[in-house]
C-alpha cells in the first residue's frame, strides 16, 4: 500500500505564491506517476499537474501552465508543486495522486488513472 501526505497548503493574497508538497510512504517506490488534482466547492475534482517518475516528464493543464511548477523534492519519494501568481479561481482542496501503473501521456488528467489519493490540503486565495 502507498499512502501519500500532502503539506504547504493555507491562505495567500491574489498574485502570492504556495508550495505545496507531498511525500509518499509505504510502497512508494512502486509508484511511477504523481498528479496534483484540486477540487473547489461545488465543482468537479480537476487535473493540475503530473509527473513522470522515470524521465521526471511533467504535464499541466492549460488553467496552470506558466504558473505551477511540479518537480522532483528533496526526497526520492517527495514531489512539489509551486504556485505562483495565484489568482481566487486557484481556491480550492489539493490533492495529491499516485499510481503503480505506467500511464500513457493522454491518460495523465484523468483522476481514474490513479489508485492511490492524499487527504488534501486547503488552498485559498483571497485579498
Amino acid at each position: 500500500q502507498v499512502q501519500l501526505t500532502e503539506s504547504g497548503g493555507g491562505q495567500v493574497q491574489p498574485g502570492g505564491s504556495l508550495r505545496l508538497s507531498c511525500v509518499a510512504s509505504g510502497r512508494a517506490d512502486s509508484t511511477l506517476a504523481m498528479a496534483w488534482f484540486r477540487q473547489a466547492p461545488g465543482k468537479e475534482r480537476e487535473f493540475v499537474a503530473a509527473i513522470r517518475r522515470t524521465d521526471v516528464t511533467t504535464y499541466a493543464a492549460d488553467s496552470v501552465k506558466g504558473r505551477f511548477t511540479v518537480s522532483r523534492g528533496n526526497g526520492k519519494n517527495t514531489r512539489i508543486l509551486q504556485m505562483n501568481n495565484l489568482r481566487p479561481e486557484d481556491t480550492a482542496i489539493y490533492y495529491c495522486a499516485a499510481t503503480s501503473g505506467s500511464p500513457i501521456s493522454s491518460t495523465f488528467r484523468y483522476a481514474s488513472t490513479y489508485e492511490h489519493w492524499g487527504q488534501g490540503t486547503q488552498v485559498t486565495v483571497s485579498s
